[in-house]
Parts: structure tokens; sequence; C-alpha cells
């Protein structure tokens, strides 16, 4: 069996009126066949098992489940949503849940280091709902790295200005690039005496331009709908993804679906495929 998130999509096609009807994204019937893991709570959500034979498609993409009552995409809590992540960073011990999981999958975990970042977005309003399972590069249009160090810029710029304090241009950059990996947001602190510990979250929030839920931003995602959304920057790209979509697809049933791009308002095109609910 071939393992890959085009066959993911493919499967939720087939149950795809479950979208109405289910009160929480993830009572949704996945096919357990596919992942390697499903967790709550815990990114992943949905983990898709590894190939071993990887010619045309590698699986092993991660998918987090996004629910909302209305079309906005619900906020990322802890983690920022990206396009791949390391997997060392995913599972950081033997008795990582996912590790188990994995291993009890038959995967070959560390075989395939990075891995692409799905996100399975259902929006409803009133009695409608917009589903798209989109790649991570939708709400990655900066590095991490980068949106958290020119977010500490902007603290650290406007606390100074309020004190009246200045400091040196160097300093400045050295306290920025220290606080820039979100790693250090993860652990708890124990400070002596206190009774109580500290640890700092990170919660992102999708801007209008970046919802892809949004009607006034990105109106060809029409209500009802399920959507497959893949970055298409250039013809070789878009070739590659059509390739792979008529390899889970009959030639029958992508006549039936709705395909077309759609221009990011700040990471270029993206193919969809579309489908009525």
């Amino acid at each position: 069996m071939i393992y890959s998130i085009y066959h993911f999509f493919y499967s939720l096609v087939q149950q795809k009126e479950l979208f109405k009807r289910l009160k929480k994204l993830d009572q949704f019937h996945f096919d357990r066949k596919l992942l390697s893991c499903k967790n709550k709570g815990v990114f992943p959500d949905l983990a898709i098992r590894v190939n071993k034979d990887r010619k045309i498609f590698t699986g092993g993409e991660l998918i987090e489940l996004k629910d909302s009552d209305s079309y906005t995409v619900s906020s990322f809590n802890s983690t920022i949503p990206s396009r791949s992540k390391k997997i060392e960073e995913i599972i950081t011990g033997e008795s990582s849940i996912i590790k188990q999981q994995m291993e009890k999958a038959g995967n070959d975990i560390f075989s395939l280091p990075i891995r692409d970042v799905f996100y399975l977005v259902r929006g409803r309003k009133k009695q409608h709902a917009k589903i798209c399972l989109v790649y991570g590069s939708f709400f990655e249009t900066i590095s991490i790295e980068n949106l958290i160090s020119q977010s500490f810029q902007q603290v650290l710029e406007e606390q100074l200005r309020g004190s009246g304090k200045e400091i040196s241009d160097e300093l400045k950059q050295t306290i920025i690039s220290i606080l820039s990996q979100q790693q250090s947001f993860s652990k708890v602190r124990n400070v002596e005496k206190s009774s109580v510990k500290l640890r700092f979250r990170i919660m992102t929030e999708v801007k209008a331009e970046g919802n892809i839920l949004n009607s006034k931003k990105y109106p060809e995602i029409k209500d009802d709908t399920l959507n497959f959304v893949l970055p298409c920057h250039n013809e070789e790209h878009e070739q590659n993804t059509r390739k792979k979509l008529e390899e889970v697809f009959s030639k029958r049933e992508l006549q039936s679906f709705g395909i077309f791009k759609i221009k990011h308002h700040f990471n270029g095109y993206f193919l969809v495929l579309q489908t009525e609910l």
C-alpha cells in the first residue's frame, strides 16, 4: 500500500458528507491504514505512514486539525504553523507516545528526518462549512526564526522608547538573536524560592491575508466545499503536483473536481482541488 497526503485527501473525499454532520473535527472517520499515529491535543494530531519506496510519494506528512465555528482559522497554541518540521524536535525521548505509535505502525521514523506539514482546516458559518487540507507554507510565509525575532524587536523598541533608555545596535541584535528560537519557550523555568514554575507559550493568530476561509480574501474557496491546497510556484512544481494527483485519482474523478489556482497575498500561487460537500 502507498501512503501520502494525496491518498489521505482521497480518503476525505470518500466521506466528505461527514464534515457538515460531525460536531468535532477529530471525530471524523480517518483511514487508520494510512496513519502512523493519531493524537489529541498534541502535535501532530495525525501522521501519515512513511513509504519504503519513495520514488513518487515519501509519505510521513504531519497533520494538525484546526476546527472553528466561524470562517476564521482557529489560533495555533504553542506550535507556530510551518511548512515542515524535524521529526527529532517532535520525538524528544524514548517514552514519546508519538514514537511508540509510529514504531508500532512499522515505521523507520528517522529515515525521513524532515516532514511536510499540512493543516486540515474546517470553518462553519450558520449552515455552511468550508474545509481545506492546506500545505503549511500557506501560513509560514517567513521563517519562524524571523517571525519571532522581529516580534521581539518590536517589543524591545517599544520598551526602550517608553523608558527613554538606549542600548547599542550590537546589544539589541544579540538579545533578539538569543530570543529567536522557539525551543526557548517550551521549557519550564524553575526559579529558586518560587512556589510556582513558569513557562512561556506562543499563540499564533492568522491574519486576514492568510485566512483561507476569508470570503473577501479568497472568494474562490466557496461555501460547502472540500479543498486540497498545494503550493504552485512554477510550472515544474505544478506538473509534479498534477502527476501525483493522476497517480491517486482516475481521469474521471479528476474531471469531477474544480481545479484552479489562487494567489496568496504574501506567498505566490497555490493549486486548489475543490469538490462540493
